[in-house]
């Protein structure tokens, strides 16, 4: 029988497996911190007149939670932090930050443990949006009050600072990147917001108390969730409600992902990755509840993408073009960046017009264009047309697109061209046009419309069109095209790819509340910096191991696809293949 001093000596020997922490990686975690300029922003938030002064500096606690981060896949507990920070670092570094000592026993590390939970509270607290108490369920009719209560221009400074804070320590994993970014990124980019789970139990809408977690909200996707835009959205009496497929109680994160679609991502002839071609990274977050505020959300993500880098091509889901076009698509034009959409089915054809000129699935067209090429895909989707037809009236549309005639001035104004003016078509009411060639088409100008009424498209030679208009569905890229699939879905496909990167259970594993086991909004927002960083870093760290250096083999070989069978040309309604 092993005896007692043989068990207490095994026992001390698992206590001894503590892995402690190089001087060399705290060195170069506070420099990143010093780049970072966190630290300056959180001090004067928890700076106080009276009372006594922390044992732990921000910048410590900051350190210990790089380091929990980098030890468990992105996930940060406090716990571990107060292992790190009190038990694993040198004395020296200890020294260097100012962490005092504590004993290494139970009632030791309970007291470190109070010190780094109460330093981390006091920075959620200072950038918390809410006015609701955490942790345990409070009566509706309280919290009702307390919404009420609360100073609205207040807590907007209070989101303010948290998604600054949070999206600092996002941009510490691309310190790396920067200069990779810099010179082989256009600035494009894709949002899309995914929904995350909280460290709590969601209750019905008619419960009588808030949940744990009053900031979360249930998340709620059915059988629509793919277009939920698309015909027969509105629900019509005597159908049964859709199907729930997918239900969480949690947040939905808005992402913006950077990817250039300039190039494919291809492996090279010998295997490795491009070098040219930086993988698709988070550059920018924000949250809220699900399904709230989406074009207010999408905005705050974007002001935090790095000034540094210019702006190009943006990209998101259906839901976008039907936002209100001064809350969603003034905005990021302003910004700098050219919308990119695809479209439900009632957004198809037709929608807006000005001095003539016809807005059809986001671009400007003559309105002299024949009826078939306005509805092509309408008539698809109600399958008037086969996806061959609809590919040709695409083609067709091109002769009568309205052209820029010089860059958007500094309001975004455009100055743009009929297709007879950018000698695409030969117009009868412009006789000077006339005469070019057979090789282009002739407009048969509707007679109602001409010479008693004609439009201001007709008589002049250029049209100023305003930003706002047709600003909810406007998109510089002519919509089907091969150019417009090449933009549209590898933004798309970049995104709905780093939202699974990101979920991968083996790895970050960010749709799990257990993850995050700190509740409110300012807390899971921290939280999940720390794991976007992670995860960001993780797929730098892939690539990099991909790429061949100074003509030796890759250290790992780069994804490879699956062999599939070519799709052949997109059309809304599916791809165009051979046996259609």
């Amino acid at each position: 029988m092993t005896s007692r001093l043989d068990r207490h000596e095994r026992i001390a020997k698992l206590r001894s497996c503590r892995t402690p922490v190089p001087d060399t990686e705290v060195q170069e975690l506070l420099a990143e911190l010093d780049e970072s300029h966190l630290v300056a922003e959180i001090e004067p938030l928890l700076a106080r007149r009276t009372g006594r002064s922390s044992r732990l500096p921000v910048q410590a606690l900051l350190l210990g939670m790089c380091l929990a981060s980098a030890r468990h896949v992105g996930t940060v507990t406090l716990t571990v932090v107060t292992d790190l920070l009190f038990y694993s670092l040198s004395d020296a570094s200890r020294e260097q930050l100012g962490i005092c000592r504590y004993a290494d026993h139970a009632q030791g590390f309970e007291a470190a443990y109070a010190t780094v939970r109460r330093r981390f509270h006091r920075i959620v607290s200072a950038i918390d949006p809410s006015p609701l108490p955490k942790n345990h369920r409070l009566d509706k009719t309280i919290a009702n009050r307390l919404r009420s209560e609360a100073d609205p221009d207040r807590l907007a400074h209070r989101r303010a600072l948290m998604l600054r804070i949070v999206n600092l320590i996002l941009a510490m994993s691309l310190r790396d990147a920067h200069a990779l970014l810099e010179g082989r990124w256009n600035g494009s980019a894709a949002l899309d917001a995914t929904v995350v789970g909280a460290y709590s139990k969601g209750l019905s809408s008619d419960s009588p108390v808030t949940a744990s977690d009053p900031d979360a909200g249930w998340y709620v996707r059915t059988a629509r969730h793919k277009d939920p835009l698309a015909r027969g959205a509105e629900k019509q009496e005597g159908k049964q409600k859709d199907r729930v497929k997918k239900s969480l109680y949690g947040y939905d994160v808005l992402l913006v992902v950077a990817r250039d679609p300039d190039h494919t991502g291809t492996p090279l002839p010998d295997g490795s990755a491009d070098p040219d071609v930086v993988p698709a990274l988070v550059v920018a977050f924000s949250l809220d509840k699900p399904s709230e505020r989406p074009a207010e959300v999408a905005i705050e993500a974007l002001q935090h993408v790095d000034p540094r880098y210019p702006r190009g091509y943006l990209a998101g889901d259906r839901l976008y073009p039907d936002q209100k076009q001064d809350k969603f698509q003034l905005p990021i034009r302003a910004m700098g960046y050219q919308p990119v959409y695809d479209f439900a089915e009632n957004q198809l054809g037709v929608k807006a017009d000005f001095a003539g000129a016809e807005l059809i699935e986001g671009n400007w067209y003559c309105p002299s264009m024949p009826q078939p090429l306005k509805d092509a895909t309408k008539d698809l989707i109600a399958k008037k047309i086969d996806k061959q037809t609809w590919i040709e009236r695409i083609r067709g549309r091109t002769a009568h697109l309205f052209m820029p005639k010089q860059r958007p001035d500094a309001e975004g104004h455009r100055r743009m061209m009929c297709p007879a003016e950018a000698n695409r078509v030969q117009c009868p009411l412009k006789p000077y046009t006339l005469g070019r060639g057979i090789h282009l088409p002739l407009i048969d100008v509707d007679p109602g419309k001409t010479p008693v009424d004609p439009y201001a498209c007709c008589t002049q030679r250029t049209i100023t069109i305003p930003p706002e208009a047709g600003a909810k569905l406007w998109q510089p890229l002519q919509y089907g095209t091969a150019e417009w699939q090449r933009v549209y879905f590898r933004l798309r496909n970049a995104i709905e790819g780093m939202n699974g990167f990101g979920k991968d259970p083996l790895y970050e594993r960010l749709e799990s509340g257990g993850t995050r086991r700190i509740r409110g909004i300012a807390s899971q927002a921290v939280l999940l910096a720390f794991q976007l960083a992670h995860a960001n870093k993780r797929k730098l760290a892939a690539w990099a191991r991909s790429v061949a250096l100074h003509g030796d083999h890759a250290q790992r070989r780069s994804t490879r696809r699956r062999a599939t069978k070519s799709l052949g040309e997109w059309t809304p309604v599916g791809y165009l293949t051979a046996a259609t």
